[in-house]
């Protein structure tokens, strides 16, 4: 049985993902960027298994490679679930 998965939700989990990286928790808004945030390419990586596990999607790295801000992260993500 599935729930339906809000953007709430997955900005929850965005958001927790991204401070258990050592990003600041004030400063992790849709807007910033993930390099603002010290976010790299192993996080990313970490991030989308998180994800995958979460939401039971798959995501390809070609979309990751997109995401630019914590938004983009969290619509990509959103449009998966």
């Amino acid at each position: 049985m599935s729930t339906a998965v809000t953007e709430a939700d997955v900005e929850q989990v965005v958001v927790d993902s991204l401070e258990s990286f050592g990003a600041d928790r004030a400063q992790i808004t849709r807007d910033a960027t993930l390099e603002e945030l010290d976010i790299d390419s192993l996080d990313l990586a970490e991030l989308s298994q998180i994800v995958e596990e979460r939401f039971e999607i798959q995501l390809k790295g070609a979309d990751v490679a997109e995401v630019k801000t914590v938004g983009d992260a969290i619509t990509l993500i959103a449009g998966r679930a």
